[in-house]
Formats: structure tokens, C-alpha cells, sequence
């Protein structure tokens, strides 16, 4: 059996690992020019479901090195004003296990052939019954399941569910990484807090490695190469509905909201990498009608992609990745047949990811400032 997997991001990769693991052939596709196009460097809290997905498509040899480049998610989800004072709670904390993105990428590449310039331009299912994927540059790929695991604007999705399109919720923020230097860990009360400004809101995570990504590879698993990342923090500010579309620099952007802010987290900022922030849209997208079962599926964002302030997009992209890797390799030894297994896949991630969007709708809210009143 031979697997096409459109999208080389987190829950994509993941697939192709789980099935190299289970003797399956796997192909990944990405519409980027080259691996590293794009920054995928920021933080993500994975819960005890979607950590134990991604160990299950690992080797078990490289258990102690994810283990060693994970940290731990913790913090007080506090309300607090500009000036750093608390003013209320969000709510119970959170607890899990916190990854750099751009260093579990760089884990999930490892031993993988990606064909990188790949943009699906569209497939055709074959009288056989396998699936043949059509790119705008090389030639088409042949397999057995076409994955589209290719984002929240799946081109896969397209063709094979045209009706079900992102969701703009008119929320908009701004992105950034600032290293994790004395000065900012003073900032610990703030980590997985709410900072209410004017017309915006600050949300900050911290990124402590258990051991520095680079030095654990070449002690635990010296075939896997690491980026040499080192602890920093993850900042992100919330527009209101409505708030700026373009930045020509969204730091500079975000700065300019940040008079009589406290010295620390103007300071935090000011120290962000200028090339690695973005402004960014919340989009989602909610599981619609069930496609009759074929050689053709959907994973991760391209068919639920959740707002950021749920925490579980991650979790529900790998936890997909683990469950269809389950099923292929029921086929693989003959436990089941291609369709119904995809069948089964389906089945169960429309609902959870159904729950996984609506989840984190109903999360959104709490954390969307109110627009600034216009002068009369």
C-alpha cells in the first residue's frame, strides 16, 4: 500500500511517520519552495492525547530524545492590567506538555523524503480505484489514500468537499518570539495569563527545554538533527474584530498599542525577533457533509481547524494522524479494507473535530478585547 500525504506540516508528518513505522509507503507533498519558507518556530501545549499520538507515530528509539526537548505548561491564567496588576482569572490551569513547532518539525522530517514546489493543482481517482494527485510542477503521484493535510486553505478539500470553506471570525493578532533572557523570566505571573490593555489583549507562554534541543539529539539520537533553539517567549497580541489587516511591521504594530504599559512587557517586545513576528487571522473551519468513503481524505486543519485559544489544534491534527495511521495499518495486515477503514477514520474525527472547533469558539471570546470607543 502506498499513501500520498498532501502538506508537510505537524499533522502530516506525523502520518508519514506512524506509517514508516508500520512498513507503510508514504509520499509527502509541500506547496512550499523549500522546508524551511516559512517560520514555524512558536509554542504549542500539547495535552496527554495528543503527546501520546505523537509518541505512537514515533520510533520508540527517539522516546527519550522528545522527551528531553518538551517542556512542561504551566501558569496561573490570571487577568492582570497593563501595569501587571491582577485584576480577575480566567479560569482552572492548564496542564500538559509544552514543543517548539520548528523543532518537532525538524524531528518529524527526520529520515522522510519531502518533494518540496509541490502545489496540488487537483486528482483523479482511477478506474483501479487509486487516486493519482496532479501538481503544478513534476510529475503526478499514484497511490492507494491521497491525505490532504494541507491547511486551512486544503486544496485537497476543494475538490473533495468544495461546500465546507473557512470561517473569518474578524479577530486578528500578532505573533512573535523574544529569548527567554533573566529579565523576562521575572515576567513568570504573566506565562499563561490574560494582560487586558486598551483595545487589545497580551497573552504570554514561555518555552523551557528540558535540554537544548541540539545538544539532546547528539546525545540520545545522533542520526536526527535539531535547530539549536534555546528557551524563549512566545507573545501574542489580540485585535478586536475589525482591527488592522495589513502591517508592514506587525512588532513595530504592536508596540505602538503599548503606551504606559508596563517597562518589562514593552521591553519584551521591543527585544522580539523582527523577522520571525506576523499578523495573523483566525479562521476556522467546521466538518460539514460526510463525502461518500474513497481514496481521498482530510487531516488537521484542512478539515478542522480550530482558533488558537482553544489549545487543541495540535492536539486534534496528531491525534488524526495516530487514528488513520491505526486504520492503515489494519489494512496493511488484512484487518480490514481500504474504505471501510477510511470510513472508520471519518466517522470518528468529524465528531471530535466538530467538538474541537466548537470547543475552541467558545474559548474565543474570553480573550477578544473590546474595540477602542471613537471619538465623537
Amino acid at each position: 500500500m502506498r499513501v500520498s500525504v498532501v502538506g508537510a506540516g505537524l499533522g502530516g508528518l506525523c502520518l508519514a511517520q506512524g506509517l514508516r513505522q508500520a512498513g507503510i509507503e508514504a509520499d509527502v507533498f509541500e506547496r512550499d519552495q523549500a522546508i524551511t519558507a516559512r517560520f514555524q518556530g512558536y509554542r504549542l501545549v500539547l495535552n496527554p492525547a495528543g503527546f501520546d499520538a505523537l509518541r505512537g507515530c514515533l520510533p520508540p528509539r527517539w522516546h527519550p530524545l522528545l522527551d528531553a526537548i518538551v517542556g512542561d505548561a504551566y501558569g496561573e491564567r490570571l487577568i492582570l492590567d497593563p501595569r501587571l496588576n491582577r485584576i480577575g482569572e480566567l479560569g482552572p490551569g492548564r496542564t500538559g506538555i509544552v514543543v517548539d513547532r520548528h523543532v518537532l518539525r525538524h524531528l518529524l522530517l527526520t529520515g522522510l523524503t519531502v518533494r518540496t514546489g509541490a502545489a496540488l493543482t487537483g486528482y483523479d481517482v482511477l478506474d483501479d480505484g487509486t487516486v493519482r494527485a496532479r501538481f503544478g510542477h513534476g510529475a503526478p503521484a499514484t497511490a492507494d489514500l491521497l491525505v490532504g493535510a494541507d491547511g486551512v486553505s486544503s486544496a485537497v478539500r476543494a475538490v473533495l468537499s468544495p461546500r465546507t470553506v473557512p470561517t473569518d471570525t474578524g479577530v486578528r493578532f500578532v505573533i512573535g518570539r523574544t529569548p527567554l533572557t533573566e529579565r523576562f523570566a521575572g515576567l513568570s505571573r504573566a506565562f499563561g495569563s490574560k494582560i487586558a490593555g486598551d483595545g487589545v489583549s497580551l497573552l504570554l507562554g514561555a518555552m523551557r527545554f528540558r535540554t537544548p534541543p541540539k545538544e539532546a539529539a547528539g546525545r540520545l539520537a545522533p542520526e536526527v538533527t535539531l535547530p539549536d533553539v534555546r528557551d524563549y517567549v512566545r507573545w501574542a497580541m489580540i485585535l478586536p474584530p475589525g482591527g488592522s489587516r495589513e502591517a508592514d511591521n506587525p512588532r513595530e504594530a504592536a508596540l505602538s498599542m503599548m503606551d504606559g504599559w508596563h517597562q518589562d512587557l514593552r521591553a519584551l517586545l521591543e527585544q522580539g525577533d523582527p523577522d520571525n513576528s506576523a499578523l495573523l487571522s483566525i479562521r476556522v473551519v467546521r466538518p460539514g457533509e460526510r463525502w461518500s468513503p474513497g481514496p481521498v481524505t482530510l487531516l488537521g486543519d484542512a478539515i478542522h481547524a480550530t482558533s488558537p485559544t482553544g489549545g487543541n489544534g495540535a492536539n486534534t491534527a496528531l491525534r488524526d494522524a495516530d487514528l488513520l495511521c491505526r486504520c492503515l495499518t489494519d489494512v496493511a495486515e488484512g484487518r480490514r479494507n481500504l474504505l471501510r477503514a477510511v470510513g472508520d477514520y471519518e466517522r470518528q474525527m468529524f465528531e471530535y473535530g466538530a467538538e474541537a472547533v466548537s470547543h475552541s469558539l467558545g474559548a474565543l471570546p474570553a480573550f477578544v478585547p473590546q474595540s477602542k470607543p471613537q471619538p465623537a
